[in-house]
């Protein structure tokens, strides 16, 4: 597929539902990108797709994880010592007020490996602008920001993408805060992507791929 920012959503919808009919149940990579389209991140996660980047920051592949985290939202759960500590803190959350703020502090906080190469930053920024990025956003008392996260929305379900804290359990306020904004929209699930001990002492769990597109509704 030549790559073209005059390429469409519905364009990269359809060239990715054809690759994902053809995927062999043991493959995960869909295509291999140069770059990272906006319009091509608005296709590709709903459909269960999401750049991956390898060694190369310059070349970015695109996949369908023969297995996934995901936290359905009725297994959310913190133990009793965090909810107490949130309490402590008196954590202040928001949502989309400081986007740029927020992966560049997760670029940071995977460093000297982090994946978030500047080309990933620009696209999410985009995706921001047009509503398709969320970032959520903690505060501490002295309204310095101290946590969050970012990830795509997809509509019926989020895909999270890096996390950060600066102080104890500022990141799991941030899931939280998540967690009770797609409950109130009727959501499922959070897709995690990885699995992590952290999220799965949040309820997390792992999905294969099969399992992970029937509760999207996709068939391919």
């Amino acid at each position: 597929m030549s790559e073209s920012h005059r390429l469409t959503a519905a364009d990269f919808r359809a060239f990715f539902l054809e690759r994902l009919r053809h995927l062999s149940p043991e493959n995960e990579l869909i295509w291999m990108s140069n770059t990272v389209d906006v319009e091509a991140i608005k296709a590709a996660y709903p459909l269960g797709v999401f750049p991956w980047p390898g060694e190369d920051p310059n070349l970015f592949p695109w996949v369908a994880p023969l297995r996934r985290g995901v936290l359905p939202l009725k297994n959310f759960r913190l133990g009793r010592s965090t909810r107490r500590d949130l309490s402590r803190r008196a954590f202040h959350v928001t949502f989309n007020q400081a986007f740029s703020d927020v992966i560049l502090a997760c670029h940071r906080m995977h460093e000297p490996e982090s994946w978030i190469h500047p080309a990933m930053r620009q696209a999410y920024t985009r995706a921001f602008h047009e509503n398709k990025a969320w970032s959520v956003e903690v505060w501490n008392p002295g309204n310095k920001l101290v946590g969050g996260l970012y990830g795509v929305d997809s509509g019926t379900f989020f895909s999270g993408e890096s996390m950060f804290h600066h102080e104890p359990n500022a990141g799991k306020a941030a899931v939280r805060a998540l967690i009770e904004r797609l409950r109130e929209r009727g959501d499922a699930f959070l897709d995690i992507q990885q699995l992590t001990p952290h999220m799965r002492a949040m309820g997390a769990e792992e999905w294969d791929r099969a399992t992970f597109q029937r509760h999207i509704g996709l068939r391919t």
